[in-house]
């Protein structure tokens, strides 16, 4: 190759490296067995360090928090090599804290049931609309969130506004998560993924947050829960 191309590209590499942060990817770990604990990772290579990291949360479903003692991350001192996306730091993760994930009984296979999907490189919409076909229910979904700060000093709060239209023609209304809290370093959200936990009583939603670390934008995850029975 010539090696004015070989510089060109090395120039737009790493003039994309300055402007961006490092990207999360999102695992979802399981459910336990009665549905009532999630699981969900997240892996990556630390932008500055070059360190992999990982965090795993485990979610009291019917209550929307955080289980108790069940919030694990570490970011371990190893060298990348190329080609590699740092998800062996998750399952050193999860092997560090096998006792303790091992009792909230989570069955990795047992996932859910997804009923919507952000498709990568898809605009993301604020209002969703969609059918779950299996329940002959509707259902509507609005993100309403807020952005404040500057560029430099970002926050924004958010929360999601949910109506269900049962095969019965009734039709319910849930309210998730805090409109008054705003979360620091935050530009905003964006609803990436909806699903059902496995005993169809619960709705789990897969917020993503595109988030300021110092050096440009990252992308983590959180997530949302609603009981609908």
């Amino acid at each position: 190759m010539n090696r004015k191309i070989v510089l060109v590209l090395i120039l737009i590499l790493c003039s994309f490296s300055v402007s961006a942060g490092d990207v999360a990817e999102y695992v979802n770990l399981g459910f336990s067995d009665n549905s009532e604990y999630f699981m969900f990772g997240l892996y990556g290579i630390e932008y500055k360090s070059s360190n992999p990291y990982a965090e795993i949360y485990t979610v009291k479903v019917s209550e929307n928090r955080f289980a108790e003692d069940g919030v694990f991350k570490e970011v371990f001192s190893a060298d990348i090599q190329p080609g590699q996306d740092g998800s062996g730091a998750l399952y050193n993760l999860l092997k560090d804290n096998h006792d303790t994930v091992k009792g909230f009984d989570i069955n990795h296979l047992d996932k859910g049931r997804i009923v919507y999907l952000l498709i990568n490189g898809a605009d993301p919409k604020d209002v969703l609309e969609f059918r779950d076909f299996k329940n002959k229910g509707s259902y509507k979904v609005s993100l309403i969130q807020q952005q404040f700060g500057t560029d430099e000093n970002p926050s924004a709060s958010f929360h999601i506004d949910l109506t269900v239209t049962d095969k019965t023609l009734t039709t319910r209304t849930y309210k998730l998560g805090l409109p008054d809290y705003k979360r620091d370093d935050v530009f905003k959200y964006r609803i990436k993924q909806v699903m059902f936990a496995p005993d169809e009583k619960s709705l789990v939603f897969v917020v993503e947050k595109e988030m300021l670390d110092g050096v440009g934008p990252s992308i983590r995850y959180m997530v949302e829960t609603i009981n609908l029975k």
